[in-house]
């Protein structure tokens, strides 16, 4: 008889950012393994079988308490895989992408059941987090929307990119938070994809170009699927990964590795790209 491995069945997860891409993916499957998944986001979902629905605005506190509210109860597993490319306003980006998923996260944990587990969706463009931990504590030490909005318009220069900012942050947060939550049987962890074939892929072509998405796909010689992103989420939030907990994992078909040990250089993966 097959074992499920995984123990989604009855389980009640939520996840936040299932309009599209990734996380719409994330929703069906977790729909299809038997999960009850109720579904926020800025737009409705097309996933059917969701439990319940609820819009959410990860810019206003106001909108994530009463998203929180309105699905209500205690949950066993959190799914953050909303988030804004650079084409967005860099306040906005940092809110979306890190402000918000961080408040949205704390005002579940009291909801959160023991044994249960978080997942959130950082990128490759965060990489550089253990680099960056005295700015990092800047800006994470900043808990007020509008202080740490104004901190970033006053270090934009110092900062860096938004995007690749909000992504640092949420891995540090993840690697923090970890052993606060084992006290209570909670795990965290995050993602950190390469290029997905999104409709976001798009506005990240409209900053980086087609040569560094090129390059950043070269391990597998294409961006991943949003299906293939959404299965790790799911094994990170299981039973089977019982005992991983703070983990920032890669997915991204060995390009960070490869790049990391010389056995890849992006410079002349640049060059390759740039030259078709």
């Amino acid at each position: 008889m097959a074992v499920d491995i995984l123990g989604y069945a009855d389980k009640r997860v939520v996840v936040m950012g299932c309009f599209s891409g990734t996380g719409e993916a994330c929703a069906r499957q977790l729909v299809a393994l038997g999960a009850e998944v109720h579904g926020a986001d800025i737009r409705p979902s097309p996933v059917e079988g969701l439990a319940s629905f609820t819009t959410v605005d990860l810019k206003d506190p106001a909108s994530i308490a009463a998203g929180v509210a309105a699905i209500g109860g205690d949950v066993d597993c959190l799914f953050n895989v909303s988030g804004l490319p650079q084409t967005f306003p860099g306040e906005d980006v940092i809110t979306v992408n890190f402000l918000g998923i961080r408040l949205w996260t704390e005002t579940w944990l009291p909801r959160i059941r023991k044994g249960g587990a978080i997942v959130s969706v950082s990128s490759l463009a965060g990489m550089r987090y253990l680099m960056r931990q005295d700015l990092l504590k800047e800006f994470m030490d900043l808990t007020e929307f509008a202080g740490a909005r104004a901190w970033y318009t006053a270090n934009a220069e110092r900062a860096g990119d938004s995007y690749g900012l909000s992504k640092e942050a949420i891995n540090t947060w993840t690697q923090q938070l970890a052993p606060r939550l084992m006290e209570r049987d909670i795990r965290i962890n995050c993602t950190m994809p390469s290029p997905i074939d999104t409709p976001m892929l798009g506005e990240f072509r409209k900053i980086a170009g087609d040569a560094v998405l090129g390059a950043f796909s070269k391990a597998k010689g294409r961006p991943s699927s949003p299906l293939e992103q959404a299965l790790p989420l799911i094994l990170l939030c299981s039973d089977a990964a019982s005992f991983v907990s703070g983990a920032c994992l890669a997915v991204d078909a060995g390009l960070s590795g490869g790049l990391s040990t010389g056995v890849l250089n992006m410079e002349q993966m640049l060059a390759d790209a740039a030259t078709g």
